[in-house]
């Protein structure tokens, strides 16, 4: 019983060892490892590229940077689950994949330029030593929200959308309609006290209370429709928009466009709307901090 009690608490090491070893000793030529392909991507899929990240139909990676559009290429297409397979003569592959696997920043990062229905809640990654890699995602809306939200998104759109305006008003009455039919979720923020789901679109299209994340998803779902090259942009306590427009990356801050006051006024500013990160910079305030690094577009 106790060697049964042993090789149970020890399992998952053993057929680690097992799988190695016959891999080490199998045939040369019953070693190849199984071509991937991304397959189908669903409706949000985003056929964009960055410059920290782009889209992939290479699943075999030489490197780094290989493995992150990997893992944006998967999350950007709407997977729940994929494998993939570190080849050979990446000595270095599962130690690259473990890194990003446990760096929740940089997955985060990843994360803010796909699609806000493809973003995920929570990401885990599986690996072994023949270089199986498996990444399992849960997403942030699930279909019945998608549903409410995208219903609501297009109401929206058919109120307030004029086709005579050019895209920068068009934006401008997205920013407005957000800020004036939502309000920022001090009680959330402040006190932890969880009435909404103001973290994504649903709280701030649906509910009328948002945090900053609740602001930027709406923000990036009409800027989708309208077919503007966008992506969120994070500091460790903040996220906002970054916007494409007239062949120039603005950054664009629905929060800090709807302050909080004393009195509870609900106001409406501009001091963020489609301003360059020169500007950004002289402001006074130190939640956009960014890594210059990752979001390279915006870092000048």
């Amino acid at each position: 019983m106790i060697t049964l009690g042993i090789c149970y608490s020890f399992r998952s090491d053993f057929i680690d060892l097992y799988y190695k070893y016959l891999y080490q000793y199998m045939p040369m030529n019953l070693k190849q490892k199984p071509k991937v392909s991304l397959g189908n991507t669903n409706e949000y899929f985003r056929d964009y590229n960055f410059k920290f990240v782009q889209n992939t139909k290479d699943f075999s990676p030489d490197n780094k940077q290989d493995i992150y559009n990997i893992y944006y290429s998967v999350i950007n297409a709407g997977k729940k689950n994929f494998t993939f397979y570190c080849p050979d003569e990446y000595e270095g592959c599962i130690d690259e994949v473990k890194a990003l696997a446990n760096d929740q920043t940089t997955l985060s990062h990843i994360n803010n330029y796909v699609h806000p229905f493809n973003g995920f809640k929570h990401i885990e990654t599986e690996y072994d030593s023949t270089g199986k890699v498996t990444i399992h995602i849960q997403r942030v809306y699930n279909d019945e929200m998608i549903s409410k939200v995208s219903n609501k998104v297009k109401e929206i759109e058919d109120e307030i959308f004029d086709e005579s305006l050019n895209k920068q008003d068009q934006i401008r009455k997205i920013h407005d309609y957000i800020i004036n039919n939502s309000v920022y979720d001090s009680d959330r923020s402040d006190n932890n006290i969880v009435n909404f789901e103001s973290d994504n679109a649903y709280g701030a299209l649906l509910e009328g209370h948002a945090l900053c994340g609740g602001y930027t998803d709406s923000m990036a779902l009409f800027l989708n429709d309208l077919g503007i090259k966008n992506f969120k942009v994070s500091s460790d306590s903040h996220v906002w928009n970054a916007v494409f427009l007239n062949n120039q990356w603005y950054n664009l801050d629905l929060t800090w466009d709807d302050p909080v006051t004393p009195d509870k006024r609900n106001l409406l500013e501009y001091n963020y709307f489609l301003i360059q990160t020169e500007k950004l910079k002289t402001l006074s305030d130190n939640q956009h901090n960014f890594n210059t690094e990752v979001y390279k577009e915006v870092a000048f």
